[in-house]
């Protein structure tokens, strides 16, 4: 699928303000595959899908966790948690894109995960550091991330992880898979 082709599917599905981060997202991204020699049309493809399912009415990304492969222990977090898993599910069915490494890196962009490939970090950190981002420790991950993939992740998941114990909130297993997975990797 282009690129144009993408966009124009996305854009009826997000909020007008979703859908400028999903372009501020896309260029972080293709600015990261290029830093980092990742595959630049996989990377927008799956930088532009990566909140295809945002604003998806719950009881149906519900039913997709339920009747899917997905891991049903979503159901018990937070339902910002949905989005990506559904999306990453609906771009194979509604659009036959049935890549691995996007539907991955969109399945993933939110929680992170042990393992993840280059795509898969340059999503999820693309979408944390993204210029519309303005919180505690963005600027520092932004800085990371013209230097070290791997150590600008780290530094996104544990400001996450140390963000959701703040509140109380629980968090998802994978976003501490990733992180003790990324702090594995960073003493190497």
């Amino acid at each position: 699928m282009k690129i144009n082709e993408a966009i124009e599917h996305v854009k009826p599905h997000l909020t007008k303000e979703r859908f400028e981060h999903t372009l501020r997202v896309q260029e972080t991204a293709a600015n990261l595959a290029k830093l980092y020699n990742e595959s630049k049309e996989k990377t927008e493809l799956a930088a532009i899908f990566h909140d295809y399912a945002k604003y998806r009415p719950l009881d149906e990304m519900e039913r997709w966790i339920v009747e899917s492969r997905l891991p049903k222990d979503l159901l018990h977090y937070h339902h910002e948690l949905w989005h990506g898993p559904v999306a990453a599910i609906l771009i194979e069915k509604e659009y036959g894109i049935k890549d691995n490494d996007i539907q991955c890196a969109i399945a993933y962009h939110t929680t992170g995960r042990a393992h993840m490939g280059k795509l898969e970090q340059i999503i999820f950190l693309a979408d944390y550091i993204e210029p519309g981002r303005s919180f505690p420790g963005v600027e520092e991950v932004r800085e990371m991330a013209k230097k070290d993939l791997i150590h600008a992740c780290l530094m996104a998941s544990r400001n996450t992880i140390q963000f959701l114990m703040h509140k109380n909130a629980t968090i998802y297993p994978d976003t501490f898979h990733a992180y003790n997975d990324l702090t594995r990797m960073n003493r190497q």
